[in-house]
């Protein structure tokens, strides 16, 4: 959630934006088989994809934060979602969970650092792919080690995945619609004209306050703090990403959902106005993400106390 001049990564999606199922299919494979990914053949067969679509497949998996990068393991968030048993929403059914996907994967400052780099660090609302690369480019020979800095082609797909994931693309067929990526749903990317774009910071109406709630909590945890300036929730500081940004939020549509959050929740939240204008979100009581998490999918969004 920090960006470091040492943990970046590019290039690892195989030129593959995530596709509709594959975050689902893949979950549920490597439920049956734990040592899917350890073998490519036997995981084309399994995921019915080639080679480089198995690799494209574990990295989604690992960059939303849904299985270890490490061991491959699910992650205690991957199991809430999508175990194939208890998930609460193993097919990307609820927008809420497409929302959350999103913050989980343009938080990753480590292994999808140009998601986050676009998200927390690049306000531009129209750009071109070029102009987007050439942004890009000058962020990596400000702040990351030359060692780490990948080769310009890397860079070019980089960009294109993204705007792959996040962009509708236009004038396709019903068949070619299923190529999208569950996250342009969202309406964070459009298409502008021919390889133009537009990302604005808007109301998000379809934004559950649970979920920018869950990664208000998750950004206190990681700062190891109780007490956070709205400033900084609203814009990045510090190299820390922030819920505003990356849910390209307008700052009255920010305020709104995080005045109901608070209003839903007074035992635990409290906003409030210091001395020179400075407003700032306490939290009161310990509160877990997942357990805010838990209170929206059991859409018992009043009482967070109801859900175990």
């Amino acid at each position: 959630m920090k960006f470091s001049a040492n943990n970046v990564a590019f290039g690892r999606h195989e030129t593959f934006h995530l596709r509709f199922a594959w975050l689902s299919k893949g979950f549920s494979a490597l439920q049956k088989d734990q040592t899917l990914f350890e073998n490519p053949d036997k995981a084309t067969v399994t995921l019915g994809v080639g080679k480089n679509m198995v690799s494209a497949i574990r990295y989604w998996l690992r960059a939303t934060q849904l299985i270890d990068v490490k061991t491959d393991e699910p992650t205690e968030i991957g199991n809430y979602i999508f175990d194939t048993k208890k998930g609460v929403d193993p097919f990307l059914e609820d927008q809420g969970t497409l929302w959350l996907i999103h913050w989980l994967l343009a938080t990753n400052t480590e292994l999808s650092t140009t998601i986050a780099w676009f998200f927390n660090k690049y306000h531009k609302t129209n750009f071109d792919q070029n102009e987007l690369r050439a942004a890009l480019s000058n962020f990596l020979q400000d702040e990351v080690k030359s060692t780490k800095r990948p080769a310009g082609s890397t860079l070019k797909n980089d960009v294109s995945v993204i705007t792959r994931l996040y962009a509708k693309t236009q004038g396709i067929s019903v068949a070619e619609d299923a190529l999208d990526s569950p996250l342009s749903e969202l309406g964070l990317m459009s298409e502008h004209g021919k390889s133009s774009y537009i990302s604005t910071f808007e109301s998000r109406d379809d934004l559950p306050y649970q979920i920018l709630g869950f990664a208000i909590l998750q950004l206190m945890a990681e700062r190891e703090t109780k007490i956070v300036p709205i400033e900084e929730l609203i814009h990045s500081a510090e190299d820390f990403v922030s819920p505003g940004s990356v849910f390209r939020l307008s700052e009255s549509s920010f305020m709104l959902k995080l005045e109901e959050l608070v209003r839903q929740n007074p035992n635990h939240f409290q906003l409030r106005e210091e001395t020179a204008g400075l407003r700032q979100l306490f939290l009161l009581e310990p509160l877990t993400d997942l357990k805010l998490l838990k209170a929206y999918y059991a859409e018992d969004t009043t009482k967070v106390e109801a859900a175990a």
